[in-house]
């Protein structure tokens, strides 16, 4: 399959070529890029995004020196379909992959942002959880350190924690980088992935185990049972709520879970620090791009849920930093409000490498934000989840800047809407579906969802 790839993506790129400099451009060296993917992690538990709580010191200074997107969504909330659509660009409706067994044809995976970079010129490594497919594709890459499924926090005689190892993995990648050629490290990390309270399951580094005893969280004003409630039943029976009940049905377990949540944030923020200071050790800081973002966001109890998976902000929206150390800092350590989404991320990379973006990729690059100008961009976006649907209900809607239309297809012959109003309740406490004064705007979202769905297949 190697062989066939690399055919695949030769010939892709001879098609689409390299693009040029532009005029206001000297002609330099591909910039490296460093593409950090968090698992699990919604968008506002770090320093840099409000949480005061929060102990993310290398994240908020990198934020500083970048931009960060405060406004960055995925198309689908679940680990295997976003972490496609992050390396194709594409929409689940394109690549197609909605379960965990699924892996990209050669085509498609010729296509993804790797592999373009690697055919570009690029020395190209993974460290960490791949997230498609049961089959790695290790022979692909100059460097590789990834693992199918969910790995371990501590594998079998393990004693150093997986992030941890994750941290020297990277370092070990840069170490045998070589100034005259560029570099993609693609690290995606375990944590802080969702943890059953009593099993412990997946525990932090025993250096953070201190961190946050004495903190107590507060619980989601949307945790009240009435939100629950309010529910279509079929959610209410849903795997999230199941998962719930193992996590959040008592205030213990709830704070068991947020702090270490909060200690596997920080020991991911230490190895971020580490890769950063290798950069500079190095002498490639300046050379580097350094993206970090999620896969998707994740429940503390919100509306009775656990995990992610539904269009609510707590499971689809994600934090995104972009440090570009050729802006002039007069653009640097400044927010955005555009609407960013995973499937931007490669053409971005790409951008970023002189590399053409395919056609095939339904994402736009970021870069023009990140240097400061305000490029024509969406107001809304489609989202979809029909991954694992015996016990996730399938769904489907559109985010716009102001509003939520949220669309189940469980029993597509009746099925059940909602809507929120953002700007008035942004934590989607009030379902203005059945008001009659939200009936013009229900219809012209209605048909804004029939359009994308439509343009999209």
């Amino acid at each position: 399959m190697q062989r066939c790839v690399i055919f695949l993506a030769c010939t892709i790129l001879l098609t689409l070529g390299v693009l040029p400099a532009r005029a206001d451009e000297p002609k330099k060296k591909r910039p490296n890029i460093v593409f950090l993917l968090a698992d699990d992690l919604r968008w506002n538990v770090l320093g840099c995004t409000g949480d005061k709580l929060a102990r993310t010191p290398n994240l908020d200074a990198l934020a500083k020196r970048g931009v960060n997107f405060r406004n960055t969504f995925v198309t689908t909330s679940i680990c295997a379909v976003s972490r496609a659509s992050i390396l194709s660009g594409q929409y689940a409706r394109r690549h197609k992959i909605n379960d965990f067994a699924t892996a990209f044809t050669p085509d498609a995976y010729a296509r993804t942002y790797p592999m373009l970079l690697k055919i570009a010129g690029y020395r190209v490594g993974f460290i960490g959880k791949f997230g498609v497919g049961t089959k790695m594709p290790a022979a692909s890459f100059d460097y590789w350190k990834g693992f199918p499924g969910q790995g371990a926090y501590f594998g079998k005689g393990e004693t150093v924690h997986l992030t941890h190892r994750m941290g020297d993995q990277a370092l070990e990648f840069l170490q045998g980088c070589k100034k005259d050629q560029p570099f993609c490290l693609s690290l995606s990390f375990k944590c802080p992935h969702a943890m059953d309270a009593a099993k412990r399951e997946f525990p932090p580094d025993p250096r953070d185990e201190n961190l946050f005893k004495d903190v107590t969280f507060p619980i989601p004003k949307t945790a009240d049972p009435k939100h629950f409630l309010a529910l279509p039943k079929f959610v209410q029976d849903s795997e999230s709520r199941k998962r719930w009940e193992r996590r959040f049905k008592t205030e213990e377990m709830f704070q068991t879970i947020l702090r270490d949540y909060y200690r596997l944030v920080t020991g991911m923020d230490r190895e971020i620090g580490h890769i950063i200071a290798e950069l500079e050790r190095l002498g490639l800081a300046d050379d580097t791009i350094i993206i970090f973002t999620s896969d998707n966001g994740y429940f503390f109890g919100e509306h009775g849920l656990a995990d992610k998976w539904y269009l609510y902000e707590e499971s689809i929206r994600v934090p995104l930093i972009v440090f570009d150390p050729g802006v002039p800092k007069e653009h640097r350590n400044r927010s955005v409000d555009a609407m960013a989404l995973n499937i931007d991320l490669a053409p971005t990379m790409l951008e970023y490498a002189g590399v053409a973006i395919p056609k095939t990729m339904q994402g736009s690059s970021l870069r023009p934000w990140v240097r400061g100008e305000s490029p024509k961009w969406r107001e809304d976006w489609f989202y979809e989840h029909h991954a694992v649907t015996k016990i996730i209900p399938p769904s489907e809607g559109v985010r716009t800047t102001r509003w939520t239309y949220l669309r189940w297809l469980k029993g597509a012959s009746n099925p059940v809407e909602e809507l929120y109003d953002l700007q008035a309740d942004p934590l989607q406490e009030r379902d203005l579906a059945s008001l009659l004064e939200h009936q013009q705007t229900l219809r012209q979202l209605r048909a804004r969802w029939e359009r994308l769905r439509k343009d999209l297949e």
